[in-house]
């Protein structure tokens, strides 16, 4: 399975996990089963992806889009929204503390993840969530710029 691939089967897993497994059921009609193999990188099911009417149900719900987010990063794209919130500087301000918030976290991560010299399977899942919420709140920063930047 090829990198791109697998990529795309850890967010269709990062979403599903947003959401929680038994409202991800109900909002897609599917059952456990079938969402694992989804996201499953078992060879038998490497050709199985979540159908595009399941992403939609699912990042409607979703903290993140995971996975249009994780489709764009593939083909060298990233997404932008022009929601409706209201933004101004202070938002940028909040931006900052998020970041070097969330930085800390994910250093922190590392740190205890290399204190023996092997980063495990889940330290490695651990430092990945931390990444994806550094990630968020760099969108975010960067929604809040752009903003900033058309009102000048």
């Amino acid at each position: 399975m090829s990198s791109h691939f697998k990529y795309l089967k850890k967010h269709t897993e990062a979403l599903v996990k947003d959401v929680g497994i038994e409202a991800a059921c109900k909002l897609t009609g599917r059952s456990k089963a079938t969402l694992g193999r989804y996201y499953s990188d078992n060879l038998e099911h490497t050709d199985r992806y979540m159908p595009i009417d399941a992403v939609v149900a699912l990042e409607a719900a979703a903290s993140y889009p995971h996975v249009t987010t994780a489709l764009a990063e593939v083909n060298g794209n990233t997404l932008s929204s022009k929601g409706n919130r209201n933004r101004n500087s202070e938002s940028v301000n909040s931006d900052i503390v998020a970041l070097a918030q969330r930085f800390a976290l994910l250093m922190g991560e590392y740190n205890l993840s290399i204190e023996d010299g092997v980063i495990t399977a889940n330290e490695a899942k651990r430092m990945l969530t931390e990444t994806l919420a550094l990630q968020k709140v760099l969108v975010e920063m960067k929604l809040h710029l752009e903003e900033e930047s058309a009102g000048a």
